[in-house]
């Protein structure tokens, strides 16, 4: 470990500038109320950042200038367009953060644009395969207390189209399967109501009667009280423990390709799309401050495509 990450300063840069870093990743955490996360991948990016500050001498934002930006941008050139965008946000919110509390006059990082790259459309699953991840989750109608709860949780995930720190945050004051409605948590502690479907409510309600009470009592001393879903020690599941029951119920489900348990979320919000339901009304419900980033699920996917072609077009068949 190299002696600024030991001390806990963000890259090799002055105190000043260390100190500025700082109080802007606490300003984040404490203030903005970014998820852990994305405070981390901010700090990340800053060190890169400051890294190369100090290797051409450079130890105060005040002596940064466009040009320079520019520059520390093009230093990035093997990295994916992605991996860049993202620490040019991290370095525009900082320049921003610097002018607010007066230490430079200008932010120089404004004008910088993030690079040009393909758009990737999000990794969605058809409804039949969905159908069989769901199915795959509790094999041939196991009904252990592991198998009730990871179907629960996947039909919870698909049905409420949560992020996974929201589903393995949720707690059982969070779900009313009476009214069928979930309290979700998402990034900077905002919190929304979504419905949760039939499905959903049933694999819940079996789960919680006879599987969730069997993994608490594997907890060796204070019980979980809170969580709805719990690991085999009896304690609340973690972002891990949810990739692993995603990635074999994968497996099980004969699905060639690599999932992920945004693969839910991205497929929620696809299927409603394609359902007829209005892009405003999908924000809302996956919780996206902009409406932009929902957009992406607009797309149309190339079986729909060409159903739509070949019934359309007079000259297709």
């Amino acid at each position: 470990m190299d002696k600024s990450e030991s001390n806990g300063t963000v890259g090799a840069a002055s105190d000043a500038l260390n100190g500025l870093i700082e109080r802007f990743l606490a300003y984040i955490d404490v203030e903005r109320g970014l998820a852990k996360a994305t405070v981390n991948a901010y700090r990340s990016d800053l060190r890169r950042y400051t890294q190369w500050l100090d290797a051409r001498g450079t130890d105060s934002l005040a002596e940064v200038s466009r040009h320079d930006v520019e520059d520390f941008m093009a230093s990035l050139a093997e990295e994916s367009p992605r991996s860049r965008a993202r620490r040019l946000a991290a370095v525009h919110e900082l320049h921003r953060f610097a002018v607010s509390n007066g230490e430079v006059m200008t932010d120089v990082s404004e004008g910088v644009k993030p690079p040009k790259g393909a758009s990737t459309l999000p990794d969605v699953l058809s409804v039949d395969e969905v159908a069989a991840l769901l199915d795959a989750a509790a094999p041939q109608g196991a009904n252990d207390p592991v198998s009730l709860r990871d179907r629960a949780l996947l039909e919870f995930m698909y049905a409420t189209g949560c992020r996974v720190s929201e589903a393995v945050g949720a707690d059982l004051a969070d779900i009313d399967l009476d009214q069928r409605v979930a309290r979700l948590t998402g990034k900077g502690s905002k919190q929304r109501l979504v419905p949760i479907g039939s499905y959903a409510c049933a694999a819940m309600r079996e789960y919680l009667a006879n599987g969730r009470e069997p993994l608490t009592c594997k907890a060796k001393k204070n019980p979980e009280l809170r969580a709805i879903f719990l690991n085999k020690r009896g304690r609340r599941l973690s972002r891990q423990s949810v990739w692993e029951i995603v990635k074999t119920a994968g497996e099980r489900a004969h699905i060639d390709r690599p999932l992920h348990p945004h693969t839910l979320r991205h497929s929620f919000a696809t299927h409603l799309i394609q359902g007829g339901a209005d892009v405003r009304t999908v924000q809302e419900l996956l919780g996206h401050a902009s409406v932009t980033t929902t957009q992406i699920y607009t797309h149309v996917s190339p079986q729909v495509l060409m159903e739509t072609y070949l019934t359309s077009h007079p000259r297709a068949r």
